[in-house]
Parts: C-alpha cells; structure tokens; sequence
C-alpha cells in the first residue's frame, strides 16, 4: 500500500475516530456529565455545529479567531464551524428572551472545532461538556457550575488528590491594576501576560508589557500583583475589601459548604484567553500540572447585551473530553471500561433460526442486550467467538434445546450455567 493510500485511512489530523473501545470510554465520560448536569437541575439544549462567522469573529478572543475553521457556503454566506459553545448560547437566549425562564440553567454536550497545533490534550475537534447560569447575579452561580463540574469528576473516579480547581476574578485583577496606577487601556495586555506566566520566561513577559506601552515602574508594579500567592495577600495590596474581594470570599466559602474547598485555591495567573469573561474565572488541572486545563470557566456579563439581548450576567463552564481521557488513562480508571456486551445467542442449524429469533426477542423485553447470531455454526466455534468478544453471558439452540424447551445460558467468566424456558414451550 502507498504513502498515498495510507493517509486517506487515517482521520484527517487533529481529528479523531472512535472504535467501540474508545466508544466505550466516551459513553463513560457523556454519561458523567449528564447524570451531573441532571442531578443538578440543569437541562439539556443543543444546536447547529455551523455557525455565522461574524457572530464568532465578534465574540471570540484574538488567539480563538485565528483558530476558527471557516467557509462560504454556495450562497456565498461566511460560516464556521463552532471553535466553544458560548456565542451560540447567547444567541439562541436573545433570540427568545422574552418567552425564557430567568434565572436560566442549561447544559450541551457539543462536538467544537478548532485549527491549532496538536499536542497531548489538544486536538483541532473535541466534544465539550458545557454548563450556563444566566441571569443571576450571585456567586452562588460560579459555587453551582464549579459543584456540578465536581460531581462529574466523582463520577468518573476523580477527586481532590488527583485534580485541583484554580480561581481568580478579573475584577479583582482589575482593582489591582487601577490601585497600582496602571492605565485601564492597558490592562488587557497584563491579562494576556499573566495568561502567558510560567509559559514565558519573565524576561519575555517584561518585554511584551513594555511593548504593549507599559512604563518599567508599571512593569514592577504587574509582577508583584503577578506574584501573589494568597487572597490575603491581594487584599493587602488593594488597601481595602473591594466587591471583587468579596465575591472571591464568598464563593471559596460556598465550595467549602458543598465540602470541595480542598480541591479550590487561588491563582492570580488565572484570566481565561476569551474577552468576553468579565468577573470570576477558573480553570481546573491535575494535581502535577502535566495536562492542559480539564474544564475551565467563569462570569461574563456583557454578552447577551453585545448581541442585541436585553442585560443579563452569565456563568459558563467548558469541560471537555480529550484531557479528562488522558487524565483517565494517566491514574488506570480506564481500566475494565469496555463496550458492554450481555448476550450472545447462537443456532446450529437453520431449522433453529425461529426458535432462536423467539428467543432473542424474548430476552430483548426483558431488557436484555442480545446479539443473536445470523448465521447457523457449530458450537464450539461460536463459544469461542462469544469468548473473544467479550460478552457477559452466551446460549446456543440445537434440535435438543428445541425438543427440550428449554436453553442454558452459560456466564462465559466463571462457566456456571441456568436453564430458560424458550418461548411457546
């Protein structure tokens, strides 16, 4: 086989395929987040994977726009594939606010596509598991989407000891930029800076700040608000306890109720890329920082507004499914997750096909999974194939199962048998 023939199998890059294996451990994952969406009163919403260009070129960051895989389309429409699901939301709420119920909890399983550069954890399509809160102005929101997040983690076997959840407020970022005499046309360059920390070295970040028409004084004053570890120590430099403060304080003391408080803390490095996030935001990684961030999120209150909505603030969390994967993987929780396979049930001769039919049919209504066979084999061959693919439970007709009435169910691990009644007998 050529070079040539070779790539055309493979799924273009960046892009994946899922065997049953890897279905597997996908249906594992979506299972998580809508049992955790579910239990918590969010509901579900999807919509088109196709998007108006314009709305995301509006809505997305500077790094996200250049990552956005866009086309016209025959009418000569410019169109994308969605890069997050956010825009979309907003989009789909503005176009019926009147008619919604406020305040508004959702959430969306949705396949995103992004052209970046691949690496472990990212790829240039994933699905991603999203969360909104809109139209409540509490923290409680930010302590909702974050528990929710949490639970999901549970679910797949994740807890404080292998993930934690970092939290900032770009409110606070920005009392502390107006308290150290930065100019507010210049704080989305320090945001980008800190978005950049400890993928830079400090002499790279210095320059870029300094480029961006930061003074050396203005310089100093973003790496000491850079290098603070503690909110406490943020509210020192402030000099008093501003709102953004508050709200910190009050949503580390929520997470505490809800008994995640170990996995949260705070991280001043912590901004998100995207523009439109306006208060609180966070970003969860496993414990050694190896991966890319699992989930990430955070306020943002101008959105609606920007696309023509009446004002309402929102609380928003990304979880996706490449990084949890790799997360899975890394700790062994993949380990035994396989396609469920219950029943195999085979016919030696074509004269038990209907015998066999009836009896597929009777074990499906009893809410059985049941592969049955489509063609007649020997038994010994079809034990063996029912063996290799990993099925629970097998039972094959003959004339003798016929004649008797009756079929044994064989449980392939252990070799124990049971006797059923096959249906008219």
């Amino acid at each position: 086989m050529s070079d040539d023939d070779k790539s055309v199998l493979r799924a273009p890059r960046g892009m994946r395929d899922f065997y049953p294996d890897e279905m597997a451990v996908q249906n594992a994952i979506f299972s998580a987040w809508q049992s955790a969406a579910c239990r918590h009163g969010f509901l579900q919403y999807d919509a088109c994977v196709v998007e108006s260009l314009d709305l995301l070129k509006r809505k997305a960051g500077e790094e996200i726009e250049k990552q956005i895989y866009s086309f016209q389309d025959k009418s000569g429409r410019d169109l994308a594939l969605r890069p997050e699901m956010t825009p979309t939301l907003a989009r789909m709420i503005a176009a019926k606010q009147g008619a919604l119920s406020f305040p508004l909890k959702w959430f969306a399983i949705a396949q995103c596509f992004r052209y970046e550069r691949t690496t472990r954890g990212r790829k240039r399509e994933h699905y991603q598991w999203n969360l909104d809160i809109v139209d409540e102005q509490s923290v409680s929101a930010e302590a909702e989407v974050i528990a929710t997040a949490v639970s999901a983690l549970s679910m797949l076997g994740i807890g404080s000891d292998d993930a934690a959840i970092h939290i900032n407020s770009r409110a606070l970022l920005a009392d502390l930029l107006d308290g150290s005499g930065i100019p507010r046309k210049i704080h989305g360059a320090v945001f980008l800076a800190l978005d950049k920390l400890g993928k830079l070295t400090d002499a790279e970040v210095s320059a870029s700040l300094e480029s961006a028409g930061l003074s050396k004084e203005n310089v100093e004053a973003a790496f000491r608000i850079m290098r603070l570890e503690t909110l406490d120590e943020a509210r020192k430099l402030l000099g008093e306890e501003t709102e953004s403060y508050r709200e910190l304080l009050s949503l580390f003391s929520m997470l505490s109720h809800y008994k995640i408080d170990a996995m949260a803390r705070f991280d001043i490095s912590v901004v998100r890329g995207l523009g439109y996030y306006t208060g609180i935001v966070f970003e969860a990684f496993d414990k050694a920082k190896r991966l890319r961030a699992i989930f990430g999120g955070g306020r943002y209150d101008n959105l609606l507004q920007d696309l023509g909505g009446k004002p309402m603030s929102g609380v928003g969390l990304g979880f996706g499914d490449v990084v949890i994967a790799e997360l899975l993987s890394a700790s062994g929780r993949l380990n035994g997750i396989s396609p469920t396979r219950d029943l195999a049930l085979g016919y030696m001769e074509e004269a038990q096909r209907l015998a066999s039919m009836a009896a597929a049919e009777q074990f499906r209504r009893q809410g059985r999974s049941v592969d049955l066979a489509l063609r007649n084999q020997k038994a010994k061959a079809f034990f063996s194939w029912a063996n290799k693919s990993g099925f629970v439970e097998a039972a094959f007709i003959g004339p003798e199962e016929v004649l008797a009435g009756e079929v044994r169910v064989k449980t392939l691990e252990d070799r124990t048998e049971r006797s059923v009644a096959l249906p008219g007998c």
